[in-house]
């Protein structure tokens, strides 16, 4: 099976769920690489009052035994501490008194469309499973990813360039995105990020949100990863979908991005030249992607985040138990979420790139595709073509 991953649970039930398949046997893993990461994606200044109740970490279920995977599914479960603040409402079994429906759709989320979709009467159905919270799950997929990449070199790591008006040059961010993390905004530049916390300070006084822009960044990964044989294979169309998968991302490029459309072809190629153990590349205005395949360079993806949609001040929406003007239900929210968005981010990526390396190496076991791997390397290396 495809590496790849799924998830269950809603935003305040008992927990949430994540099922990672195609994990290869032997890979060492152990419950705080997956908690370093779910502890980044609680933080960043402007995040909301639901961070300050959980501690996420993970409890495995199956796939693991003594520190090593099994070549099985590896399964694993998040807790929602808030849970025994909503048993009533979230109880699995039908109630005694059914909780008042909530029929006040908010703009911008999937509230209207998934009621009509899935004939609810009920907003409460859609928004506990359409929340961010779902997130969790997927940054512990991520975490699993990682963990395997890193066996091979690769590092994936991500920083915030944008949020709201004020900005950092994104090749800085990029370059220096190893910094982010000593940054509640996780922008690299110290000054910089005062300047985003105190946009933010104003949105939430005035009782509004922020949106705004993040590079995730992948180095050490091997040419060849993804395909340019079938349309399904392209590697940039995978991250793109992983990366717009997240809430609320409405925007994503690779490299120079939508800059490109601008420049003349002998401006924006990345040139080939010699190198000291294969070709090398003169830049990386590409993003790491030629083809629908790494090149060998970083893979840098960039993503735009709108700002989230639930908010103090709010706005017009339609009561549909009456067909009446009425303002949107207000839920517990941030006033900009984009730091963990990038952190949420990154492990789509990761999750991508796993996959495409176990379609090139073997996905049995740890010992069988370390040998493919580095006979390639080798192979590369050597300038050999076949």
């Amino acid at each position: 099976m495809r590496f790849g991953f799924s998830t269950a649970g809603e935003s305040h039930g008992p927990a949430g769920v994540v099922l990672v398949h195609g994990v290869p046997a032997g890979l060492g893993l152990v419950a705080r690489d997956v908690n370093r990461d779910l502890a980044r994606r609680q933080r960043g200044y402007g995040r909301g009052g639901r961070q300050k109740i959980e501690k996420d970490e993970v409890e495995f279920l199956g796939g693991v035994r003594h520190g090593y995977t099994l070549g099985s599914p590896v399964a694993m479960l998040i807790r929602n501490d808030d849970y025994a603040n909503w048993r009533d409402r979230m109880s699995p079994e039908p109630p005694q008194e059914a909780p008042k429906p909530i029929t006040l759709p908010r703009p911008g989320h999937a509230d209207l469309a998934g009621m009509q979709k899935y004939a609810f009467d009920d907003l409460r159905n859609v928004l506990e499973r359409s929340s961010a919270r779902e997130t969790a799950a997927r940054v512990a997929a991520g975490g699993v990813a990682k963990k395997l990449l890193a066996e091979f070199g690769v590092r994936i790591e991500s920083a915030v360039y944008r949020i709201g008006a004020v900005a950092y040059p994104k090749e800085r961010a990029a370059l220096d995105a190893q910094k982010a993390d000593e940054s509640e905004v996780r922008c690299p530049d110290p000054e910089i990020s005062e300047r985003m916390k105190a946009e933010i300070d104003a949105a939430r006084h005035a009782r509004d949100a922020l949106g705004g822009e993040f590079v995730v960044i992948a180095e050490g990964c091997p040419p060849g990863l993804g395909s340019y044989v079938d349309w399904r294979d392209k590697l940039d169309a995978r991250l793109a979908a992983a990366v717009m998968s997240v809430n609320a991302i409405k925007g994503v490029e690779f490299g120079m991005g939508f800059e490109l459309a601008a420049r003349r072809s002998s401006e924006v190629q990345d040139e080939i030249l010699p190198g000291e153990d294969h070709p090398a590349r003169a830049s990386n205005r590409l993003g790491g992607l030629e083809g629908g395949m790494t090149n060998g360079e970083p893979v840098v993806v960039a993503a735009a985040m709108k700002p989230i949609s639930t908010i103090a001040k709010a706005l017009r929406t339609v009561d549909l138990s009456t067909g009446e003007p009425a303002r949107a239900f207000k839920e517990r929210a941030d006033s900009c979420a984009v730091p963990a968005a990038a952190v949420i981010s990154e492990s789509m990526v990761a999750v991508v790139l796993a996959e495409a390396f176990l379609e090139k190496f073997g996905a049995d076991n740890m010992t069988d595709i370390r040998a493919a791997y580095d006979h390639y390397v080798r192979r590369i290396g050597a300038g050999e073509p076949r």
